[in-house]
């Protein structure tokens, strides 16, 4: 898996000592045009999150407060990637597989998303998904 599939990236970090403050700006710090802001919460101990690819739509997920560890899988590869700083997010293109997992307490999870939602973006099924990439090339 090259870096095309995701990658980390800084954001901007004021540091303040009244508290710090991150901006994330579309087509500026975030590669594309932001149309949907959702987050996920109060994930009970030991479940997962995602478990799911996009056909179209890239994200950037923040971990805006505690930490859990994001997978992506691009029908070859697995890389892990551990969020836990605020100031930084994790860019997932389209076309990867994303499963969230190991959720600390308290931790949020907010994704900034290319697009509306749409069910017909998603592919739920994992073997669906590998027969899709078959499909793409």
């Amino acid at each position: 898996m090259d870096d095309t599939q995701g990658r980390i990236i800084n954001l901007p970090k004021m540091a303040d000592p009244r508290g710090n403050l991150t901006v994330a700006e579309g087509l500026k710090d975030i590669p594309f045009h932001i149309s949907r802001v959702y987050w996920v919460y109060d994930v009970p101990s030991g479940e997962s999150r995602g478990g799911h690819a996009h056909r179209h739509c890239r994200e950037f997920i923040i971990a805006a407060g505690g930490s859990f560890t994001v997978t992506l899988d691009d029908g070859k590869s697995k890389k892990t990637f551990l969020l836990n700083h605020p100031y930084q997010g994790l860019l997932v293109n389209k076309n990867v597989w994303r499963t969230l997992d190991d959720f600390s307490s308290g931790a949020v999870c907010l994704v900034l998303a290319e697009d509306e939602f749409s069910e017909d973006d998603y592919i739920r099924d994992y073997s669906d998904y590998i027969e899709y990439l078959k499909c793409l090339k």
